[in-house]
């Protein structure tokens, strides 16, 4: 498999800020990269650069096999972009918009028309096609963003933060037309601070803080780096925590951390679904009486946490908006094994 996108070295700086500091990339053809980090680590100077639209002090960087610095102009006639707010003429129609932006690429009037009535079908906006794009939702007008994007058919398409802003249906509605981009063997680096978004997205994931990447893999693999499944219980009574633990640690492979106030144990596991019912029969024994116990795999919330250091109200705040959660729930990925317990205890 080739690789579509390929940088090496890359480095940004402005006066005394290093924007980036030395970043090598790789995305083979067809496939996802999923580049994640806090808001200033450097993200969407890569994608700027990577779509000729600001040049690196030093480094090297190809995109479907030309040169970036060099051959800027063919660069762009075989990539899309979406950035993070959507760039529509507000004052153009739907259809206006795309058809515009096909004559810029030279396909013909009558091409362009095709395509923009094509894209308006695929995006499902051609009920409004025909009125100015101002009267569009946020979510709308997103969807007529990427679909510009879109209107060359390019083989590379960079989304910096595409779903930023919108509702979970949006979100949605965005994730089924990148899988549909990418069943169809398109190219994509994909910046977002929705960390269930590159888990269900990305083919790999690379993360950057301060303009380096200090970390890169699947998803999975990622997870593998902050430990494997953390058995997680809340006793009803906040007296019987300390018992609890001392039951369950000998079950463990580390020690159990302890949060009186939510009356909650964790403790990392390596027997699974087994350790679980062991540790619900010593329970029962004991008289200890649970409100809620599972199985937890580590998230991409996890792992971000883990390699960043960002503080963990920060993190919370922005799991919770990300998944849609509202207060008292918790974020996550999907990943986990719940088995909740009745109040009624054992």
């Amino acid at each position: 498999m080739t690789d579509a996108i390929t940088a090496t070295g890359l480095v940004k700086r402005y006066k005394d800020v290093t924007a980036l500091d030395g970043v090598d990339l790789t995305v083979p053809t067809g496939s996802v990269l999923g580049l994640l980090g806090p808001n200033g680590a450097g993200k969407t100077t890569i994608v700027r650069i990577l779509t000729t639209l600001l040049h690196p002090d030093s480094g090297s960087a190809t995109v479907a096999g030309v040169d970036v610095l060099h051959h800027p102009r063919e660069v762009r006639r075989r990539i899309g972009l979406s950035g993070q707010y959507a760039a529509v003429d507000e004052y153009l129609t739907g259809f206006e918009n795309l058809d515009m932006i096909g004559r810029l690429y030279h396909l013909g009037a009558k091409r362009s028309q095709q395509r923009a009535r094509e894209l308006l079908a695929s995006f499902r906006l051609e009920d409004a096609a025909d009125r100015p794009s101002k009267t569009y939702s946020g979510g709308m007008r997103r969807r007529l963003d990427l679909a510009g994007a879109l209107v060359a058919d390019p083989p590379v398409i960079f989304l910096d933060e595409p779903t930023t802003g919108l509702d979970p249906r949006g979100r949605t509605e965005m994730w089924e037309v990148i899988q549909n981009l990418v069943a169809r063997g398109t190219t994509l680096l994909l910046t977002t601070q929705y960390l269930e978004e590159a888990d269900l997205l990305a083919d790999e994931i690379v993360v950057i803080d301060h303009g380096r990447i200090i970390a890169q893999g699947t998803s999975d693999d990622l997870k593998l780096q902050v430990g494997g499944e953390r058995l997680e219980l809340t006793v009803r009574d906040p007296g019987r925590l300390d018992d609890a633990r001392r039951l369950l640690e000998p079950l463990g492979v580390g020690a159990a951390s302890l949060d009186a106030g939510r009356r909650s144990l964790l403790m990392p596991v390596d027997g699974g679904p087994r350790t679980l019912s062991e540790s619900l029969r010593l329970l029962d024994d004991a008289g200890v009486v649970l409100d809620d116990v599972g199985l937890r795999r580590p998230t991409l919330d996890d792992v971000f946490l883990s390699l960043t250091g960002r503080p963990a109200e920060e993190a919370a705040a922005g799991a919770a908006t990300a998944s849609g959660a509202g207060p008292g729930s918790t974020a996550g990925t999907g990943t986990g094994t719940a088995a909740t317990r009745p109040s009624g205890g054992a």
